[in-house]
């Protein structure tokens, strides 16, 4: 996790959705799961002209990565985990969100290496900073793959996980959902927890919003406020490997 993190925040540098250097992260991305035996896929979707935390950007275009267990079938039921690959237009990201897509990585490696109680889909999001205020400039990647998915793909996502901001140091593991469904999400995850930390609260500031809105179970890992958010300090010292290991544990026995 940590080499994954070091890839994305130091190699490539800051992310904006629709850079070069988000290309080359999605790139990345996709070739690490391909090596671990996933059918990757991308899809592509239009981001508009807009405010990157007080930087103008321009409109263009973006990509999910997905990445599928062999024989995957999103009619059958499955669960999704996932984390946005984009930066604000400054920020390197380490914490945001290098250190999610690291954690989807590893607990990919495990996967496919033990199996899952359910088919894992694994999406690295595209676009989910904001380009301005309110949901209608938030988490554009997280939104295409939910107008994408059918009926019957809807009905099959048992629970959606997003990983987003997991690294920080802190006293619990926060686990949160938006507030508009029944819990059990959240619940399921502190379960799964067991003697690490956790503690809950209402979040909508991720990509599981995208989904619990479309009324698919979701709940979203990490949010501990640090110094270097939305900012050039974002680099990998601000990410503490035990956080790291609480989290990826959590999502690995829930997973599993």
């Amino acid at each position: 996790m940590r080499a994954a993190i070091r890839h994305l925040a130091v190699r490539v540098g800051p992310r904006e959705a629709t850079s070069a250097a988000f290309r080359q992260a999605a790139g990345w991305f996709g070739g690490e799961m391909r090596r671990l035996g996933y059918t990757v896929t991308e899809e592509s979707f239009a981001v508009p002209a807009g405010d990157s935390w007080g930087t103008p950007v321009s409109a263009g275009d973006s990509v999910n990565v997905i990445a599928d267990p062999p024989g995957f079938d999103a009619s059958q039921p499955h669960l999704v985990v996932g984390a946005h690959l984009d930066t604000i237009a400054v920020s390197p990201g380490a914490e945001d969100n290098a250190s999610g897509v690291a954690v989807v990585r590893e607990v990919g490696r495990l996967a496919s290496a033990h199996g899952t109680r359910l088919p894992v889909r694994l999406v690295a999001f595209g676009a989910e900073e904001p380009r301005g205020p309110g949901d209608r400039l938030h988490h554009f990647g997280s939104r295409h793959r939910v107008a994408a998915m059918s009926g019957p793909e809807r009905a099959a996502v048992r629970a959606m996980v997003s990983l987003d901001r997991v690294g920080v140091r802190g006293w619990t593991v926060p686990v949160c959902d938006g507030g508009t469904s029944n819990g059990r999400v959240v619940r399921s995850l502190v379960a799964a927890a067991g003697g690490i930390p956790t503690s809950t609260c209402e979040d909508r500031a991720s990509d599981h919003w995208s989904y619990e809105k479309a009324d698919v179970p979701a709940a979203r890992l990490g949010s501990i406020p640090y110094a270097g958010y939305h900012s050039a300090d974002d680099r990998s010292g601000v990410v503490d490997d035990r956080q790291l290991r609480r989290v990826a544990t959590i999502v690995w026995r829930w997973m599993r």
